[in-house]
């Protein structure tokens, strides 16, 4: 034990001294920040940022998009030490964080950092948006929040959000933010020229009605796939919807929610549910026997998310019976018998004629583009991160970055479910 505690001892003496160094020399100094670091020439740091740009080839391209006068480029190649798992003496050891420390200007360390002396007032993340430039991304943030907090907490530090597609139709091009941002604008030139007719409706909706009511087709399957995701068999869930079924009704118990489960499943050939469990302390959950065999809790029908299902489906409900017939732009009409016929036939006339391009990585935009989309203060989207619950990032941040496996499994097997983008 005493000999453990001379080399924490001389561990933390080695890292103070690390720390005063990179404090000492600041700006670029340091050992290769005037190969990596292309500076702005603006010397106010309220009008200067920096961009943390993932990797070589992408900080190639942000330097020659940037504006020269505001906008500094760092690439940092590779993903970074885990900092919250690493000694400090070896995270101040690490090269790329000592470029980092040195261009940011603010020194390092409980007695040495001083914000105030951070020499940009903007420090953007500008990663892949792909799993590995989550993962830089979140090693980045693991750093700020373990060693540079003030930074965040005085709202310096952001995220870009550079485009996942570029659509293209003739010479018009637009970038777009999501896959649900691209559904939206392709839908939203599809129904100018197009409509849907509903059977016992004298008019087919179009236009203005019919965006609105695709779009809620979207939020439909979206909250619908949650459940299929937990375990709801979809028979069931269709049935309850198709019944009326809200389960956020004031004072509704586990029994009846089974109750209203177990007649759906009577009405379809070879299923049947019942409630298990809920006594001596255990959970309530509904049992599912059939062609699709599935348990699951009923707190789900009284989930917000049942709810918002609830909702979407009585505002489309007429969408959801079909038949349906799509009349695209020339006048072709195409019947479909479901919802999901119904959006697939509907989102390949929208693609009619469309180029659509996404982007994995920074590196497949050239500077204009890297410039126009992401870099550009007039047209860019940025995050600012922010720390609202100080205890609640710790325990995140200690939990999925740390040594301990097990409360990192558990985070892991908890949450699973509700991912909806995952990059495998």
């Amino acid at each position: 034990k005493i000999a453990d505690k001379c080399v924490r001892a001389a561990q933390a003496r080695e890292a103070a001294r690390k720390a005063r160094e990179l404090t000492r020399k600041g700006g670029r100094d340091d050992e290769g920040l005037s190969a990596k670091l292309a500076d702005c020439s603006e010397r106010d740091p309220q009008f200067r940022e920096i961009f943390l740009v993932e990797g070589d080839s992408a900080g190639g391209s942000a330097k020659q998009g940037r504006d020269r006068k505001t906008q500094a480029v760092l690439p940092l190649r590779g993903k970074i030490i885990n900092a919250e798992k690493a000694r400090y003496d070896k995270v101040l050891s690490h090269q790329e964080i000592r470029l980092l420390i040195s261009a940011l200007g603010t020194g390092i360390g409980p007695e040495e950092f001083d914000v105030s002396k951070l020499r940009y007032h903007k420090v953007i993340l500008m990663t892949d948006a792909d799993v590995d430039g989550a993962h830089i991304r979140t090693l980045l943030l693991t750093f700020f929040f373990r060693h540079m907090v003030p930074i965040i907490e005085a709202g310096r530090l952001f995220i870009a959000q550079p485009p996942l597609f570029k659509v293209k139709k003739g010479k018009a091009e637009r970038y777009l933010m999501s896959e649900r941002e691209m559904e939206e604008f392709l839908l939203a030139q599809w129904v100018e020229k197009a409509s849907i007719k509903i059977p016992g409706k004298a008019q087919p909706i179009k236009e203005e009605a019919l965006l609105e009511a695709l779009k809620r087709v979207l939020e439909f399957r979206t909250v619908f796939a949650k459940f299929a995701r937990r375990g709801v068999p979809r028979p069931i869930l269709d049935g309850l919807l198709r019944r009326k079924f809200k389960g956020t009704k004031r004072g509704m118990g586990d029994s009846e929610m089974a109750a209203a489960v177990s007649e759906v499943a009577r009405e379809l050939e070879g299923w049947s549910a019942r409630l298990v469990g809920g006594e001596n302390g255990d959970a309530a959950q509904i049992n599912i026997t059939g062609p699709e065999p599935a348990v699951f809790s009923p707190d789900l029908l009284k989930s917000p998310d049942y709810a918002q299902l609830f909702e979407c489906y009585s505002e489309i409900a007429a969408l959801h019976k079909g038949p349906c017939t799509v009349v695209d732009a020339d006048g072709k009409e195409v019947t479909t018998k479901s919802l999901d016929e119904l959006v697939e036939v509907v989102m390949g006339s929208a693609k009619d004629g469309v180029t659509l391009q996404r982007y994995k990585g920074l590196g497949e935009m050239n500077p204009e583009q890297l410039w126009e989309t992401t870099m550009n203060p007039e047209t860019r989207t940025l995050l600012r991160v922010s720390m609202e619950d100080a205890v609640g990032a710790d325990e995140i941040f200690t939990i999925l970055m740390g040594d301990a496996v097990e409360p990192r499994r558990e985070f892991i097997e908890k949450n699973a479910l509700d991912v909806v983008n995952l990059d495998i």
